[in-house]
């Protein structure tokens, strides 16, 4: 099955050199381009593309607000957002408005085409080195209104409310199995359990659930 994929920059040469590269690996074909926003929503509602990369900063509509209209199509497309600086302030703002994941523009050809499939096959472009610097960010950043009820976690089980919080931690699948003494396939059993009761997209919606319902703080 191809991956139908949506280029979004305003720099012509990114969206040429991305091109380039995904247009010669097999499996995957770059159905549109678009150098901004509101052109990006309008090219992913006509090919209905199954991944788009984004970028943050563009003139008119930005890629943040891009990114929340193309998750309300339907189908929706999943996004990763690009950005120059893995640090970037826009990135977190990218990631609750539905993105997988991030890349950076300058990321390797093989970096950028695996991100595609494993975006595209449902999973998150997140690295657990990214997982902790989103934590970073909220430790940073705290909360400014009243904290979420924790009646959201109530479907889970104890293991599972284990396995969640060492998820939020920032520890890898690796390092949970580690710590509590399992395989690596009971903590993916047990994650996919966790995303399926709580209604969660991948793992970047779980450290952010935990943050907000209190299971982890700063």
């Amino acid at each position: 099955m191809t991956i139908r994929v949506v280029l979004v920059d305003d720099q012509v040469l990114v969206r040429t050199g991305f091109r380039m590269i995904l247009d010669e690996t097999e499996g995957i074909e770059v159905v549109g381009e678009a150098g901004d926003g509101a052109a990006a929503v309008e090219v992913s509602a006509r090919t209905r593309p199954d991944v788009v990369l984004m970028d943050v900063r563009m003139p008119g509509v930005d890629g943040i607000t891009a990114t929340g209209r193309i998750r309300a199509l339907s189908p929706a497309p999943r996004v990763i957002i690009l950005t120059t600086f893995d640090l970037d302030d826009h990135l977190f703002a990218g990631l609750r408005a539905g993105a997988s994941g991030f890349l950076l523009k300058d990321t390797l050809a093989d970096d950028l085409i695996a991100a595609v499939r494993v975006v595209a096959s449902g999973e998150a472009v997140t690295a657990p080195t990214a997982t902790r610097r989103l934590i970073a960010h909220y430790v940073a950043a705290p909360a400014t209104g009243p904290a979420r009820a924790d009646h959201r976690l109530d479907p889970l089980t104890a293991r599972e409310r284990e396995v969640l919080t060492l998820i939020a931690r920032g520890l890898s699948n690796a390092e949970i199995a580690g710590s509590l003494r399992v395989s690596e396939g009971t903590v993916k059993t047990h994650i996919g359990r966790i995303l399926a009761k709580l209604g969660l997209r991948d793992r970047i919606q779980a450290v952010i659930l935990g943050y907000e319902c209190g299971l982890v703080t700063p």
